[in-house]
């Protein structure tokens, strides 16, 4: 029987699988390399890997919270490194998680005891201020995160090792742009990291004609959105929806990405901003909302990919040269590893969709091991893998149980050759998956997915903030496992959580516009189509039984002079 865990890192999902383990009676140690928690949110100025600090959260804090505790109503929507930092540490001192974390451990190895076939057990070995130490746990949850090792692909870019006189830098190693003051800057990449970096630097980079200039180099472009809608509030909070998930599965998947695309262009057209991505099954989209305005004032330019570097310039696919360049930044993403695991099991971990439900490797005899946080979602990765954690808890627990393993290995299977026949098993590291499709599918194992019927016929008011409101991840604490009392009023109060810290200058009659302006919105397309389905489901008669209409056109009818 499952009792004693070993998490490794203590970031956001580490600290959540410290609690999911104490929510099921579970003794958790948590080995964290570093003297504090938050992992990549912690910024720091040399020796790990770290955000840059002026980063700001791509996600709202309605929609990334831990589903059993909201952030305070008074911070920002969208926060930077600090203020997310601190919320880590309000949560783990409200469920007293620090005392279960070894700071300044680092895990060398875990692997299977010879006894594993029936135990399930791991040998784990640590070092803390040099002085080594093994134990044995019964299972392991590995939350060290997708952004381990920098990928930096010098290969692809003929001249920039043996011939290029200037500098050249991973992200991970960029802070802030103080080192780059007057010099000619190309960031290659124009990924979430990329385009803040080529914003950022573009304010103090060198002239040219009186324009601080910085280029940004793009192999197959991307789509640019805001992190703000329309009418003002967080993109996230409007779009992701189980309504909008429901319109998804039911209209064609060439209309909706027609739809998205469209919306995406009301903005600013990207194609005449070189931005316009090429065709791809994967859509590819970043959040930033100053990089339009940097092209349209030429601080930033865009250029196609690298086609090879000289001592002093860069020459691009179009044949195109930039001079005097001093300084290449590559926001080319990230590899995972696990150097720690023994290397059968390493292997296996190579790939997220080798992994069952991109958690557990099935391969293993007892499933006693599970990778959090190795997903990228359309919405929070950080309630994703809070999720998985509440989910691989119970099955170290035996309260829910895995299929048996050769159905584990089909699906595993299938998911790699649906990869390879969309011919993106190449680039499974740039494929998101739908936030709201996989929450539901990991709660469904969980036992904690709304079950929208049973909710309507208990608390109506509650049922239409659920599906036509943000899928917040207090949805998840409302029933089953780890129910949460506090989460319906969560939910019910999110928009005010959101709207609290923009309302700091205090207008008579703006509260009642824009709830008034809100709930129209929200509920003025659904009814639309109602009545849409609702025409076309019944026959004319059945409104009118006392009216002939014969083989009048509906058209013709009076009611559609001022429409429905």
């Amino acid at each position: 029987m499952v009792q004693r865990v070993a998490i490794i890192g203590a970031g956001s999902s580490g600290l959540a699988s410290i609690k999911c383990c104490l929510d099921e009676g579970l003794e958790p140690t948590c080995f964290e390399q570093s003297h504090d928690i938050g992992g990549l949110w912690r910024f720091t100025e040399v020796g790990r890997i770290s955000v840059y600090r002026s980063v700001i959260t791509n996600t709202s804090k309605e929609m990334m919270c831990f589903s059993d505790f909201p952030f305070p109503e008074d911070f920002p929507n969208y926060m930077n490194h600090s203020r997310l930092l601190e919320y880590f540490r309000m949560y783990a001192e409200h469920f007293s998680l620090l005392r279960y974390i070894r700071f300044k451990t680092t895990v060398h190895s875990v692997r299977k005891r010879p006894d594993f076939s029936t135990t399930g057990q791991w040998d784990v070995v640590t070092e803390t201020d040099g002085t080594a130490e093994s134990a044995i746990f019964d299972a392991v949850m590995v939350c060290s995160g997708h952004y381990a090792e920098p990928h930096l692909p010098l290969d692809s870019f003929p001249g920039i090792e043996n011939r290029f006189r200037g500098q050249y830098l991973h992200s991970w190693e960029y802070k802030d742009s103080a080192s780059f003051q007057g010099k000619r800057v190309l960031v290659l990449g124009v990924g979430n990291s990329g385009g803040d970096i080529a914003v950022e630097i573009s304010r103090v980079a060198a002239q040219a004609s009186n324009i601080f200039q910085v280029f940004l180099s793009t192999r197959s472009g991307t789509w640019v959105i805001s992190r703000i809608s329309d009418h003002g509030f967080p993109l996230d909070m409007m779009l992701t929806t189980r309504f909008n998930t429901c319109l998804e599965n039911f209209l064609p998947s060439a209309l909706m990405r027609w739809l998205r695309l469209k919306k995406f262009n009301t903005w600013f057209d990207h194609a005449n901003y070189g931005l316009i991505p090429q065709k791809s099954p994967n859509l590819s989209l970043i959040v930033n909302d100053e990089l339009p305005s940097c092209i349209l004032c030429g601080a930033v330019v865009v250029k196609p990919n690298v086609k090879e570097f000289t001592e002093s310039s860069a020459v691009f696919e179009d044949e195109t040269v930039e001079e005097n360049i001093d300084v290449v930044v590559f926001a080319t993403g990230y590899n995972f590893s696990f150097p720690f695991l023994e290397e059968s099991v390493r292997n296996i971990c190579r790939s997220k969709y080798a992994l069952y439900k991109y958690i557990f490797p099935p391969p293993l005899e007892k499933p006693t091991l599970a990778v959090l946080g190795l997903i990228q979602l359309t919405g929070s990765i950080m309630a994703g893998a809070e999720l998985q954690a509440r989910w691989a808890t119970r099955v170290f627990k035996g309260l829910n149980q895995l299929p048996p393993a050769n159905r584990l290995m089909a699906e595993v299977a299938k998911k790699q050759q649906h990869l390879i026949k969309q011919g993106l098993s190449n680039k499974e590291n740039k494929i998101k998956m739908s936030y709201i499709g996989y929450m539901d599918e990991i709660a469904s194992c969980v036992g904690v997915k709304p079950n929208m019927l049973l909710l309507f016929l208990k608390d109506p008011k509650l049922t239409l903030e659920v599906f036509f409101g943000p899928c917040t991840p207090c949805q998840y604490r409302l029933a089953g496992p780890g129910k949460w009392v506090g989460a319906r009023n969560a939910i019910l109060t999110q928009w005010h959580r959101a709207l609290k810290p923009l309302r700091t200058r205090v207008i008579d009659d703006s509260s009642n516009h824009s709830s008034v302006f809100h709930w129209l919105t929200i509920l003025g397309l659904p009814t639309l189509l109602c009545a849409g389905l609702l025409i076309c489901k019944y026959s004319p008669q059945m409104w009118l039984p006392r009216v002939r209409l014969g083989a009048i056109p509906i058209c013709k009818m009076g009611f559609m002079k001022g429409g429905i």
